[in-house]
């Protein structure tokens, strides 16, 4: 968690939350933290810990809980991803960031940086890829020619095609017989990433 905008004092009264945690029986109340810190007013770290309480570092203090709790919080799944969008596997839309947790299988990502994608389109359906699955990329700026890429265009839009890299042009393929590839000057082609896994729903 970031503690950057917290004051000297309540920084001081963090640390100490943490560094005495799981030392006693149960959290120390408000007057056990004042005693320890050699603070007399109890009232300003009643301020103090409302502070740390709006900045999600403290649990709301109620009368089920005796003391002054650390927040923690949840563990993420290590098999969550986030779900950054919508890629067209047609013509180029824009890949709207929308990081939602969607739990993918390890055997579909690989230990580099990882995202989703949602497909809209059907230019790639000779590969098997559908409209409405979800495909992992991962994410890095390089490519071989032949990989399936995330290709950010002009800056703004976003595609899933084949690559095709050339002296002085970019070439994103297609995997649609009825479409044609698509060239551009390589300064307008930026990767985003790499397809290395595929989801399905079936209604």
């Amino acid at each position: 968690m970031n503690i950057e905008h917290l004051t000297r004092r309540q920084r001081e009264i963090y640390q100490y939350l943490k560094d005495s945690e799981g030392l006693f029986a149960h959290p120390p109340t408000l007057e056990e933290v004042c005693m320890a810190l050699g603070l007399k007013s109890r009232g300003s770290m009643h301020k103090q810990i409302h502070a740390l309480i709006d900045s999600g570092l403290v649990e709301p203090m109620n009368n089920l809980h005796r003391g002054v709790r650390l927040a923690h919080p949840p563990e993420e799944d290590e098999n969550c991803l986030p779900m950054m969008g919508y890629i067209a596997a047609g013509r180029p839309i824009e890949a709207v960031a929308n990081p939602e947790p969607v739990v993918v299988p390890p055997a579909l990502r690989t230990e580099r940086p990882c995202y989703v994608l949602q497909v809209r389109g059907d230019s790639m359906i000779e590969e098997g890829i559908l409209d409405g699955d979800w495909v992992v990329i991962e994410q890095r700026d390089r490519a071989d020619n032949g990989e399936i890429v995330v290709a950010l265009i002009d800056g703004g839009e976003a595609t899933l095609k084949r690559i095709q890299q050339k002296r002085g042009k970019v070439i994103l393929h297609p995997a649609n017989a009825s479409l044609s590839p698509m060239e551009y000057k390589p300064n307008r082609v930026s990767i985003q990433g790499v397809l290395v896994g595929q989801m399905r729903r079936y209604h």
